[in-house]
């Protein structure tokens, strides 16, 4: 080749190097007028097709033969967050089809890595979490034309259309009453299988079997939890709440999707899971009540256990209400069902508190001595000695009752205190702990001024109606949560499963919550809470050598736009999270450290944050079609 030639080409090389520069450039600075124009609060940012498009590499196709393995995702340590000068300017977009991703409730991860699961034990229905090579590292947009949800109360009643834009249930369950679509809204007329005319009349129904003083099922403040079982849109927990009831609303995502969605856009608590293999992420005694309306569960299979798990989470004296077709029809089938029912609750040693049309209520024993009566060989058996009732991550459902300790068969029964006097008072499981009242008192007093506090910071971002659904994230003794007892707010307390057993004392007051893993994604629906407060789990997560860029992707999944985001933890944590706040649309409220709300060192830093409002153009453009 001759050096003429070899010149030539040389030339050409540079003039595409420099064109392909240029090409770049212009890319990268129109890229961040993008991101600089964003308005700040509420204000809706609108992004490209094209940045959207990068989601798609990340996430694959659904056909195993089209899917492409994302790389691991990184996770920056403090140190690291602290000195390195790399800042994401952008976290890809996933499509809009993933707007309800919710990964460990995946049935597309099911069938791309061909687990082989039981669908007759409603396996496919429980958590299965994607490897590190196929999690979804990109923002989740919200559905074309959504808006910020209504408030409650009013949202009790109707939700917008656009946000969770599936009306099949109102169609399905129309002779029911469940939802009504009227316009660009969802109402909610509080009906159910077994209540046509309402969940109030239902409830007040049941109050009145159980002969409870004017027909309030709170019964002067004993009955405060209550767990329901295949709850629909959750009217029933809905409308609980009147008698200050707090109920855990239970479905999973199934034939009847998006229940759970609902629910929690109308500002009801609920939570993912089903009767299945797993026990329930909630410790024993912990319900008063445990509720079943047509909740199409079979009872009586593999020995009786999905009814000895309810067996394990009631209290001493706790309710089971059952609505159901095997309570009072007929037929040949329904009346095998009552008795194979009733043979196995009696071995239980539950006896009929009530039974009335449709509905049965039995009632669990208050101490011991029933189950020290039955024949010997009686089946299902006593759990072992060494079964610990309160482990519940990941353990297997156990075909044995959990008997009461010596402890609390001498008490025959709870020794709570009466709601609301329950939420402060030292409740007797603390001792199982190791915890004195005087921590827990002090615990409480500490949380308190905490909470006025963040409510300070938050200034005129906040009013009354601001939030509805809270979460806070490590729950410890659900001191957070008592503190916020004046505000129209409930919250879902999340207890480490790796840590102090507290999500018993948790329920012991009142409240209500559940153990996770905070390496993996939490059971929920994208855009579900209002405010989330993270103490020290960015430090948790890091000392496991989790992912903390995992951890801000799934915060920003779980939190709705505009809503907000409590982190307490150390200055580096603080540095590290304000490096991302451009790259996940999230804006800077307030900062403080820590000496003004704790009695403690005050190594502590306070950071709040609200998530912006954006759409894509995509979503745009569908929701003008």
């Amino acid at each position: 080749m001759s050096r003429g030639r070899s010149d030539g080409s040389q030339k050409r090389l540079v003039a595409s190097v420099f064109a392909v520069a240029l090409f770049l450039g212009f890319l990268y600075v129109f890229q961040g007028s993008i991101f600089g124009s964003q308005n700040s609060g509420s204000s809706t940012a609108v992004y490209g097709k094209s940045l959207k498009r990068l989601g798609a590499s990340y996430l694959g196709a659904d056909d195993d033969a089209d899917s492409k393995p994302q790389e691991e995702s990184s996770s920056l340590t403090q140190t690291d967050a602290v000195e390195s000068d790399i800042v994401p300017k952008s976290f890809p977009v996933c499509d809009d089809h993933h707007s309800e991703l919710i990964p460990c409730l995946d049935r597309h991860l099911i069938y791309q890595m061909r687990l082989k699961l039981d669908l007759g034990l409603m396996e496919h229905y429980e958590r299965h979490c994607p490897p590190a090579e196929r999690r979804f590292n990109c923002l989740i947009p919200p559905p074309p034309g959504y808006k910020v949800p209504i408030k409650w109360p009013q949202s009790r009643e109707e939700v917008w259309k656009v946000n969770i834009p599936h009306t099949h249930l109102a169609h399905e369950k129309s002779d029911q009453n469940w939802m009504v679509v009227k316009g660009e809204k969802i109402f909610f007329p509080g009906g159910g299988t077994h209540f046509h005319h309402g969940a109030d009349k239902y409830i007040a129904a049941i109050a009145n079997m159980l002969n409870f003083t004017d027909n309030n099922l709170n019964n002067e403040g004993r009955l405060r939890t209550v767990l329901d079982v295949g709850c629909g849109v959750a009217s029933f927990g809905g409308y609980l709440l009147a008698s200050d009831i707090i109920a855990m609303s239970l479905a999973p995502n199934d034939v009847h999707q998006n229940q759970i969605q609902f629910a929690l856009e109308r500002g009801i608590p609920a939570y993912l899971g089903v009767l299945g293999t797993k026990r329930l992420p909630y410790p024993s005694r912990s319900f008063e009540l445990a509720h079943c309306s047509r909740c199409r569960i079979d009872w009586i299979q593999r020995d009786g256990i999905l009814l000895l798990e309810l067996d394990r989470v009631l209290r001493p004296g706790g309710y089971f209400a059952y609505s159901s077709p095997e309570a009072y029809a007929q037929d040949e089938e329904d009346l095998r069902i009552w008795r194979e029912m009733s043979a196995l609750v009696g071995r239980m040693c539950w006896r009929i508190a009530s039974k009335r049309d449709q509905t049965v209520i039995w009632q669990k024993p208050l101490t011991n001595d029933c189950y020290m009566e039955r024949e010997p060989g009686t089946r299902p058996p006593l759990c072992q000695s060494d079964d610990d009732p309160d482990a519940v991550w990941g353990v297997n459902m156990e075909t044995c009752i959990t008997p009461y300790s010596d402890h609390d068969n001498r008490a025959q029964g709870s020794e709570l205190a009466p709601w609301p006097s329950r939420l402060t008072s030292p409740p007797p499981r603390l001792a199982d702990l190791g915890y004195s009242s005087e921590i827990f008192e002090k615990d409480t007093e500490l949380w308190q001024r905490r909470v006025e506090n963040y409510w300070n910071l938050m200034g005129s971002k906040i009013s009354s109606n601001t939030v509805r659904n809270v979460m806070d994230m490590k729950a410890n003794m659900g001191s957070f949560a008592a503190a916020l007892k004046e505000k129209d707010v409930w919250v879902m307390n999340v207890v480490p499963h790796d840590g102090p057993s507290t999500l018993r004392i948790v329920f012991d007051r009142g409240l209500i919550g559940t153990t996770h893993d905070w390496c993996e994604a939490f059971s929920t629906y994208p855009r579900t809470y209002d405010l989330l407060h993270a103490w020290n789990v960015f430090s948790d997560v890091h000392a496991k050598e989790c992912s903390q860029e995992d951890l801000l992707l799934e915060m920003d999944r779980m939190v709705r736009p505009t809503g907000f985001i409590i982190i307490r933890d150390k200055q580096p944590v603080i540095d590290f999270v304000k490096k991302y706040l451009t790259a996940l649309h999230w804006e800077e409220v307030a900062t403080a450290d820590s000496s003004s709300d704790s009695d403690q060192d005050g190594n502590e830093i306070v950071f709040i944050i609200q998530k912006k409002l954006w759409l894509t153009t995509e979503s745009l453009r569908n929701a003008a079609e």
